[in-house]
């Protein structure tokens, strides 16, 4: 089970990590855009978004209390997934479809997130795979 888990947590994180590369080197444009859509304190919030994804990327990908790093994932896709992906407010079909498609990627990989956090909560302990033991203990 351990090599699975590992092999699950390469094929999850690098979407993460490259995502808070992009928070932080296309900020201004993010900030832009999520300003377009409603985000007040945008650029604020990307940057949080920012080190959110790096701490949670880095935290589920090396197993480092990987449960509050799947959190941190959780705490940044829902939020961006309502706010920012609000599809139900566009009225062109196009602009409304890519939207949907945001935000259905957001809950999905939020998802995911939650799986690893159980994962981590409940069976951490068990892992070999992993540097730290997780912060919450579900068993």
């Amino acid at each position: 089970m351990d090599v699975l888990v590992l092999i699950a947590r390469l094929l999850f994180c690098p979407l993460f990590l490259a995502s808070a590369y992009a928070h932080f080197t296309q900020t201004e444009g993010m900030a832009g855009f999520a300003k377009s859509r409603g985000v007040p304190s945008a650029v604020l919030l990307v940057r949080i978004g920012g080190v959110a994804l790096t701490l949670g990327g880095i935290s589920v990908l090396l197993g480092i209390w990987g449960d509050l790093g799947a959190l941190a994932l959780i705490c940044f896709l829902v939020p961006t997934a309502t706010l920012v992906h609000n599809f139900w407010k566009d009225s062109d079909p196009q602009t409304r479809l890519n939207e949907q498609t945001a935000f259905m990627k957001d809950i999905a990989l939020a998802g995911g997130a939650l799986a690893f956090f159980v994962v981590y909560a409940y069976a951490g302990y068990t892992l070999d795979l992993v540097i730290t033991n997780p912060v919450f203990d579900l068993r």
